[in-house]
C-alpha cells in the first residue's frame, strides 16, 4: 500500500494542479529504501545485516543473531487455515469429550456434512435434551476455541459485519516478543535520544523499508502469505498484516508496557500507539484509550502519526476494526 499525497492536504486546500504534481513527484521519492540486506549463517542461527533510509533520509544500519529455534521452530505448526479439516478436527474433539462424560438418558449423534457437522441430541426426557444441547453448545465453544488457539487463528468480523477466520496476530506477536529481546539494546543504542517517538519512527522507517508483497483477503485467504515476525526478516519481506505484526512485537520488546492497537481496514492494517499525539496527528479513541496510528507497511516513508490517504479515508468514515494489544504478562516480560 503505498501513498500519494495526504488526503486531507488536497480536501483542505484545494492545491493547484500544477503544486499537485510537484508534490506527487516529491513525495513519490520519498519511498522507504532498503539499501541492503544479507543473512549468514552463524553458530546456533543466523545473522542478518540490514541498510536503509529513514524518514530523514539518514542512512541508518542494524546488525543482529537470531537463533533457529526461533527461526525454524516457533511456529512450525502454524499453517493455513483449512476450514475441513478444522472441523473434523473439532467434531473429534468432542466425540472424545462425550464418551468421556456420557449424558444419561441421552443419545448423541454425528453428522459430518461438506465443511461443516452437525450434532443431534436425542432421548424421552425433553429436559434432559434441552439440556444434552445446552452442553453441547458450549463444549463446541470451548473445543473450538482451543484448537484456533493451538493453531494461532481467531474469529472475525470485520467493519462491514462480515465473519471469517483470521491470523490472530496478538498472539503471534506475543510468542515472537522473546526471540526479538536481542534488538532492544541495539535499536537503543541507535536512537541517541530514547524516547517512544524516536524508538517508534526507526522501527516503522525498517519495517517500512522491508520489501512488500500483496496482502490476500483477511476473510477468506485463511491465512495464506501471512509470514510471522521472524519469517519476514528471514525472507525479507512480508504483506501488511505480516509488517504490522513484525512491528507490533519489536515494539512490545523494546516497550513491555505500552498498551497498543491493531487496525484492520479493506485490503490494509496498522498500528495504534497510547501516546499523546501533536497537532495534525491521526489518532483514534477505541475502549476509552486514544491510539496515535502509524504506517508500518511502506514504502511510503510516513512517521508516527501520518496515514496513507486511503487509511486516512477509512478511519474517518469509521469502515476500520481495532484490536486491543495490552501490555503482556510478567512471565512474558524477558527483560
Amino acid at each position: 500500500m503505498t501513498s500519494d499525497l495526504p488526503y486531507s492536504l488536497l480536501k483542505k486546500y484545494q492545491l493547484p494542479l500544477g503544486l499537485v504534481a510537484f508534490l506527487l513527484l516529491f513525495l513519490a521519492k520519498a519511498q522507504a529504501q532498503q539499501l541492503s540486506f544479507s543473512k549468514t549463517q552463524v553458530e546456533q542461527g543466523y545473522s542478518f545485516q540490514y541498510q536503509w533510509l529513514d524518514h530523514t533520509k539518514t542512512e541508518q544500519a542494524i546488525s543482529f543473531t537470531l537463533n533457529n529455534e526461533g527461526l525454524f521452530e516457533r511456529f512450525r505448526n502454524f499453517k493455513t487455515y483449512q476450514n475441513s479439516y478444522a472441523q473434523k478436527t473439532i467434531l473429534r474433539r468432542i466425540k472424545k469429550k462425550m464418551q468421556r462424560n456420557p449424558i444419561p438418558g441421552v443419545q448423541i449423534f454425528y453428522r459430518q456434512q461438506h465443511d461443516n457437522f452437525l450434532i443431534e441430541a436425542k432421548g424421552l426426557n425433553k429436559e434432559k435434551v434441552e439440556k444434552a444441547y445446552q452442553a453441547l453448545t458450549r463444549l463446541e465453544s470451548e473445543v473450538t476455541q482451543t484448537y484456533l488457539e493451538e493453531t494461532y487463528y481467531q474469529a472475525f468480523t470485520n467493519h462491514e459485519q462480515i465473519n471469517g477466520i483470521k491470523v490472530d496476530h496478538v498472539s503471534i506477536a506475543n510468542n515472537s516478543v522473546a526471540d526479538l529481546k536481542t534488538l532492544k539494546p541495539l535499536i537503543l543504542d541507535h536512537v541517541s535520544i530514547q524516547n517512544i517517538r524516536k524508538v517508534t519512527n526507526y522501527v516503522l522507517s525498517f519495517v517500512q523499508s522491508i520489501p512488500y508483497s500483496t496482502l490476500e483477503s483477511r476473510i477468506t485467504s485463511s491465512g495464506a502469505g501471512f509470514n510471522p515476525p521472524l519469517q519476514v526478516l528471514w525472507e525479507n519481506q512480508g504483506d501488511c498484516d505480516s509488517k504490522m505484526t513484525l512491528t507490533a512485537a519489536l515494539l512490545r520488546a523494546l516497550m513491555p508496557r505500552i498498551d497498543m492497537a491493531l487496525i484492520y481496514i479493506d485490503g490494509h492494517a496498522f498500528i495504534g500507539i497510547d501516546i499523546p499525539g501533536e497537532p495534525g496527528e491521526i489518532s483514534i479513541e477505541h475502549n476509552d484509550v486514544t491510539y496515535l496510528l502509524a504506517e508500518p507497511t511502506g514504502p511510503a516513508l510516513l512517521p508516527l502519526g501520518t496515514l496513507a490517504p486511503e487509511s486516512e479515508l477509512a478511519i474517518n468514515q469509521g469502515h476500520y476494526i481495532a484490536q486491543d494489544y495490552h501490555e503482556i504478562s510478567s512471565e512474558q516480560q524477558t527483560e
